[in-house]
């Protein structure tokens, strides 16, 4: 009898460490299987688009820079981004300014034709919610518990994010409110932090102001793009003044990316590249430079409304859904006694499982077990390492083998 107990107890303890063993295995397993988090980003399909509007100047003289953000504001939404994917962000509101001869109104254009500060315009930040802190806390989503999700991004590591931004800038700076500076480094550091915590798979960094092109100097984060209205030591310029407003009312660099725009719909497949050619330095009066050694992509492939639209793929198909489980006619039940139907109440369930298409039942199995699989390897990357598994595991089998031993005294 003790002879058999301790053949029991030994068999018991050989069979707790080959499960112990198989565990650590399959944990360093899976930790050398498992990609890195910047490629599994870079894997992921491109599944939303998010965009990003900024206005970082106040007073009546900066009129432009708020025309420009809602230029860009109305081109997007026509081109299919819904508002609630729309991050705006303007440091003044110019349309109730006392010097405005056009209350409510903000144009562009001296025929004042197109009123851009219409009746569907959501203002997310405004006046002096417009800070280098505000800006930074939603590229990283580091918001405090009070504010709605109104005014977060929520994008993740599907989505092409477009980041717009225009005001008074300098050599890798940009001013918000005239009180505060956006460093390049800063906005670096920022993108950084979007791509470790997955906010985005593409992102599209445009700039319309002095010196533009050294705001993203310090960018080194793959997936990232870039275009900025003037190199080093080079100034961007208005385009036009408007003699009713009194003031310039749009920006040359703008001015020309609308009158692309203008000519798309959101069906259209320009191409970036096409976008990032139009620009003349002469009519420009700077130099348009763009950075695409982050990106890793062709210009020639991308369409433009990868960033400044949000076209959906209908998927169509002539067969219907097909669902799993065939109905019975009920006809004929009326012709069955109430034995029979006793007797064969057992036997229904197994009819009804014959009727399961032999395809589909593979595919829910295979969808079973990759469900499995995949939820075992959560579980154990919960872990820090294969020496924690492998300790809390001693000391529930250990537990479960003297309560068992104990049980069969």
């Amino acid at each position: 009898m003790r002879a058999l107990f301790r053949f029991s107890f030994l068999s018991r303890m050989a069979t707790a460490w080959w499960i112990l063993f198989s565990l650590a295995c399959c944990r360093n397993g899976f930790a050398g299987a498992a990609p890195p988090p910047s490629s599994a980003a870079e894997t992921s399909m491109h599944t939303n688009n998010w965009a990003v509007l900024v206005c970082t100047s106040r007073f009546w003289f900066n009129y432009r820079h708020m025309a420009n953000t809602l230029s860009l504001y109305r081109t997007v939404k026509r081109l299919g981004i819904p508002d609630e994917r729309i991050i705006l962000m303007l440091a003044d509101d110019m349309a109730c300014n006392s010097r405005n001869n056009y209350p409510a109104q903000v144009f562009n254009n001296e025929n004042h034709r197109l009123n851009l500060y219409g009746d569907n315009v959501e203002v997310d930040y405004r006046g002096y919610e417009v800070t280098v802190e505000n800006f930074f806390r939603v590229l990283t989503g580091r918001h405090e518990t009070s504010v709605p999700r109104s005014k977060r991004l929520l994008s993740d590591e599907g989505s092409h994010i477009l980041l717009y931004m225009t005001g008074h800038g300098g050599d890798e700076f940009l001013k918000f409110q005239d009180s505060e500076e956006l460093q390049s480094h800063d906005l670096a550091d920022a993108v950084k932090q979007m791509k470790e915590k997955r906010r985005f798979k593409e992102l599209l960094i445009m700039v319309d102001t002095c010196q533009a092109a050294t705001l993203f100097n310090q960018l080194h984060s793959p997936g990232a793009l870039a275009i900025g209205s003037s190199k080093k030591g080079e100034n961007s310029y208005s385009h036009h003044m408007d003699s009713d407003v009194g003031v310039s009312v749009v920006d040359r660099f703008t001015f020309y990316t609308l009158a692309f725009f203008e000519r798309l719909n959101m069906y259209d497949n320009a191409s970036l590249s096409s976008l990032f050619s139009s620009y003349d330095p002469s009519l420009l009066m700077s130099t348009a430079y763009y950075r695409t050694d982050l990106y890793q992509r062709h210009l020639e492939e991308v369409p433009v409304t990868n960033f400044f639209g949000s076209v959906m793929e209908t998927i169509y198909t002539d067969s219907p859904y097909r669902t799993p489980w065939k109905k019975e006619s009920h006809k004929g039940d009326s012709d069955m006694s109430p034995d029979q139907s006793i007797e064969d109440e057992k036997g229904q369930i197994t009819r009804k499982a014959d009727l399961v298409d032999s395809g589909d039942l593979d595919k829910v199995q295979q969808g079973l077990l990759r469900y499995i699989w995949s939820d075992l390897h959560i579980k154990l990357e919960s872990f820090g390492d294969g020496d924690a598994l492998v300790y809390y595991g001693m000391l529930v089998l250990v537990s479960s083998l003297a309560v068992s031993t104990w049980i069969s005294l």
